[in-house]
């Protein structure tokens, strides 16, 4: 079976303000999620698949159809405030998308064999793709999934508190839960995170989970079950969100299975503020002029 990356793209960026996973980040235009097929092209993936709103789907497809063709499958998921919801009662006032479990439940039917999954508007290194990769390859079954796990200081926002999930292991570096933690910062000399005005101290190698999995396609199947349990408690919520750390965690917590943490030596960057965007736009110069990647990547 062919070796898949989902990219999650279908995101209301509400703190950022625009569509940024359209754009422009590279010297001749490109997108940070054209940076990630890239490298994933180069570490093997043959199929990409995009979760995506429908109302944006041309403009999305015309952007990347065109230099994609020929060089990786590409396929198109819709996520839908209301797919998988059906006999439950909605907040009529919501219309943002129930996060980013629900998006990798709406490839239900589309993807059937081991695969990666990752947000559209981070960079995570070629040396990422490459781990996982071959450990979608050779390791990844119905009871072994995987996780990148970046260093926690690595992944900070120089505009702003983040959001992180934050992993704890084992003496055999298997995960043993993940904490989302929502406004992670640098004070001084020290990383924080704000528990509502208290401050808990988190170490500068702790792992940090960029949203970057690897997962059997049976995972399909424990989101849709475990959405049926979040919406029993949360389906009139106008912002509750279903994410992909929180089932990631029950199934471990479960006993279903074990996550692998693979460490990359990869530097993350993204855009979760306005402020940011000229940070990676510098981040991607310096990685062209090093000869990293080509001045125009589809050239």
């Amino acid at each position: 079976m062919q070796s898949t990356i989902v990219i999650l793209a279908a995101g209301i960026a509400s703190r950022y303000g625009s569509m940024k996973q359209t754009q422009s980040f590279g010297p001749s235009g490109e997108t940070i999620m054209e940076y990630s097929i890239y490298d994933a092209i180069e570490a093997g993936f043959e199929r990409v698949v995009f979760i995506i709103r429908e109302d944006f789907a041309d403009v999305f497809k015309g952007i990347l159809e065109p230099k994609l063709k020929g060089r990786i499958q590409t396929d198109y998921v819709f996520q839908k405030f209301s797919s998988f919801t059906e006999g439950w009662e909605m907040n009529p006032e919501r219309v943002k998308p129930w996060g980013t479990a629900h998006a990798v439940l709406c490839c239900k039917g589309t993807v059937d064999a081991p695969f990666a999954v990752i947000n559209a508007d981070d960079f995570y290194g070629k040396d990422s793709y490459k781990k996982a990769f071959e450990f979608l390859k050779t390791r990844c079954d119905e009871k072994t999934y995987a996780v990148i796990g970046y260093q926690l200081a690595n992944t900070l926002s120089e505009h702003g508190t983040v959001s992180r999930g934050v992993i704890s292991t084992n003496e055999k570096n298997e995960m043993t839960g993940i904490v989302e933690r929502l406004k992670i910062s640098r004070k001084g000399d020290k990383i924080v995170d704000d528990e509502d005005g208290h401050l808990v101290e988190l170490p500068e190698d702790t792992k940090a989970s960029m949203n970057f999995f690897c997962y059997h396609p049976s995972f399909i199947d424990l989101c849709e079950v475990e959405f049926q349990e979040f919406l029993r408690d949360h389906s009139k919520e106008l912002k509750a969100e279903f994410l992909i750390p929180t089932v990631t965690d029950d199934f471990i917590k479960r006993g279903k299975g074990k996550v692998e943490v693979i460490p990359t030596s990869s530097k993350w960057f993204g855009v979760t503020y306005k402020e940011d965007a000229p940070i990676v736009q510098r981040e991607i110069k310096r990685l062209v002029e090093k000869g990293e990647y080509p001045g125009n990547l589809w050239a």
